[in-house]
């Protein structure tokens, strides 16, 4: 599984690159502050949802410490999505929210 730290999503972020984000957590956490521009699939609806992703993007994954996006990641991977994990998840996060 390919992985990327919350510091290089950033880093990403911050130089202007369009990114999918895709937080896994539950809505209310999620209603608690997310990463700007992140779309909210709970991890327990991707199943049902992942139609309404493209195969042809890349998504990395977020939830509050790297496990359930791991799973969803591990799930979507397995499915010919082109997934990465964000390590530490949002307890590591420093960014901005929203």
């Amino acid at each position: 599984m390919k992985t990327i730290t919350p510091k290089e999503v950033e880093e990403r972020l911050r130089a202007g690159e369009s990114l999918h984000i895709i937080d896994v957590r539950e809505p209310e956490e999620v209603a608690a502050g997310k990463i700007p521009g992140a779309v909210n699939i709970p991890l327990g609806l991707i199943e049902f949802r992942m139609h309404e992703l493209d195969k042809n993007e890349e998504y990395i994954l977020v939830c509050r410490s790297g496990g359930r996006s791991g799973r969803a990641a591990e799930f979507l991977d397995s499915r010919g999505y082109r997934v990465i994990n964000m390590t530490g998840g949002m307890l590591a996060w420093e960014g901005p929210v929203e």
